[in-house]
């Protein structure tokens, strides 16, 4: 007998030393698989943008130099239709004019035949030397070419004008006219950006630093060519210099990363070294002496100030009055099928504990979360009819929340669930947005009545562009389908006033109020249909589970 017992204790341990396995396995998976998912996913980001910045950055030197020389090119053509077309004291003084007034051209003069200088404004070296090319029965009338004189990297250009005789007038266009460093700290201290008259001609070079001699396959390049004249600007950058702007997040995705490897071992050895019966032994009675119980958090009109309602949120009070957060147990509940009867019994407390303000107040909102397993069959419509049936919380005052982090199991059964419930007056909210599987799918084919803009593109309101896009692309749509639209996780005044600039009306979160039991909850909506809100005061265990 005693054998027997220690035969069976054996096996016990071996299977929770199995478990134990499969939760470390499993948290190496998904800690690895996100952080290499996540790092393809920035190192792509990041490589793009900064694409992105060389090109705007070789755009504005092709902007540059075409300003240049068609600035160079009207005052020459100016001159000419003025017949200023010799060395004569007035026409030098018209030269000197038209220097003043275009400000980046440093020398205008004559060039005879052979494209030596005949005279220059202002006064400089005659020595002879021709800087243009010989006259040809066939030359183009505008002329584009470079002086060997530099400037901060960039050489001087000069534009001639034929003047229909054996003469040509020229300006020489100042290095400063294209001096611009565009583009953001992180390339332009490693970026070469080249910018040529035609294919070997260099008018400007700048930088360099780290983008010379590199293997090909570890640099960006970009070209960017001129739709006026003979120029292309050449832009190249070393990838890691682009990367770089990633580093601080792929940190914190790392650490992220581990801290889920480390809680799912941790949620493995949990549930591996209790008593096998013990956890839902525990948990059956809690449900028998309904520990979980509602709170509600507010749902505020960000433009009037007024309450629209709330979100039910579930927790765990124990006998004890210690409070256990939806985190440490909702999986277990959802896992084990408990999830069903605690959310009736949610219900079910709802109506009573709240059904008396419902009634004196018909345009609140009463928002309950249901999770993917309630759409496998009919019960939760035959549940709400039940309990909101008879009670003072009317249909037309109840939302659903179904979230996208989980996959529906049958999208046209949860179709057909949906629209009964609607039949009833029930809304219908999709929460998580943009967060989880179902994505367009889910507005296209389930009806939703409303979406909720998930905390983690509130919380980056502001400071990332890119959330600030995929929220006005929320809104959008909701205007677009004519669906309702709430903001989740709001924290501070200036998501508010943003949200409201993007044109959301709705919203949650603790800068209005943490989840509330009935009793504050009730007594915070009477007070703004009232007057102002009270300060309430929140004792240890509210603010622990808030």
């Amino acid at each position: 007998m005693v054998a027997k017992a220690f035969l069976y204790s054996g096996r016990a341990v071996s299977r929770r030393y199995m478990i134990f396995i499969r939760a470390v396995c499993v948290a190496i998976v998904l800690a690895v698989a996100p952080l290499i998912a996540a790092n393809f996913i920035l190192d792509n980001y990041a490589l793009t943008h900064a694409q992105t910045e060389m090109r705007a950055m070789a755009e504005r030197y092709i902007v540059r130099g075409e300003n240049a020389i068609s600035g160079a090119v009207a005052v020459l053509q100016r001159l000419h239709r003025d017949q200023v077309m010799t060395c004569a004291r007035e026409d030098r003084l018209a030269f000197q004019a038209a220097i003043t007034d275009l400000g980046f051209v440093e020398r205008i003069g004559l060039v005879d035949r052979n494209g030596v200088r005949m005279c220059i404004v202002p006064d400089g070296e005659m020595s002879g030397e021709a800087i243009l090319p010989a006259l040809k029965p066939d030359a183009p009338l505008v002329g584009i070419g470079m002086l060997d004189k530099q400037f901060m990297g960039a050489n001087v250009a000069v534009v001639s004008w034929h003047l229909g005789n054996s003469s040509r007038l020229f300006a020489e266009i100042s290095p400063l006219a294209i001096a611009v460093d565009p583009g953001p700290d992180y390339l332009r201290a490693f970026r070469r950006a080249e910018l040529r008259l035609g294919n070997d001609v260099a008018w400007m070079t700048a930088g360099g630093f780290g983008s010379e001699g590199g293997p090909a396959d570890q640099m960006l390049t970009v070209d960017v060519p001129s739709a006026r004249y003979p120029l292309k600007a050449h832009v190249t950058a070393p990838r890691s210099a682009a990367i770089h702007l990633v580093h601080d997040l792929k940190m914190i995705v790392a650490i992220a990363c581990a801290g889920f490897a480390i809680l799912f071992v941790a949620i493995g050895v949990w549930f591996s070294w209790r008593p096998d019966s013990e956890a839902d032994d525990e948990f059956v009675a809690a449900i028998r002496r309904k520990e979980f119980i509602p709170y509600y958090q507010p749902v505020m009109d960000i433009e009037t100030g007024r309450l629209r309602g709330c979100e039910v949120l579930m927790r765990w009070r124990r006998a004890d009055g210690t409070m256990v957060s939806p985190g440490q147990f909702m999986p277990y509940a959802e896992s084990t099928g408990h999830i069903f009867e605690m959310t009736r019994q949610l219900m079910r407390q709802t109506a009573t504990e709240v059904g008396a303000l419902y009634r004196d107040h018909p345009d609140l909102k009463l928002s309950v979360n249901l999770f993917a397993g309630h759409f496998n069959d009919r019960q939760i419509v035959e549940d709400i009819k039940e309990i909101y049936g008879s009670s003072d919380i009317a249909f037309q005052q109840i939302v659903v929340e179904v979230t996208e982090r989980h996959p529906l199991q049958d999208m046209d059964l949860a179709r057909k669930i949906i629209a009964e419930l609607q039949a009833l007056g029930v809304r219908v909210a999709l929460d998580d947005v943009g967060t989880g599987h179902g994505g367009m799918a889910y507005l296209q084919k389930l009806g939703i009545d409303i979406i909720k803009i998930d905390k983690m593109f509130v919380d980056a309101l502001g400071t990332d562009d890119s959330s600030t896009t995929i929220v006005d692309s929320m809104v959008e749509l909701a205007d677009n389908l004519g669906m309702g639209i709430i903001a989740e996780g709001v924290e501070r005044m200036e998501q508010i006033e943003r949200l409201r600039e993007l044109g959301v009306t709705a919203a949650q979160g603790y800068i209005f109020a943490p989840p509330l039991p009935g009793k504050l909850y009730i007594e915070l909506a009477e007070a703004l249909a009232n007057g102002p809100a009270p300060d309430l005061d929140l004792d240890e265990d509210e603010e622990a589970v808030a």
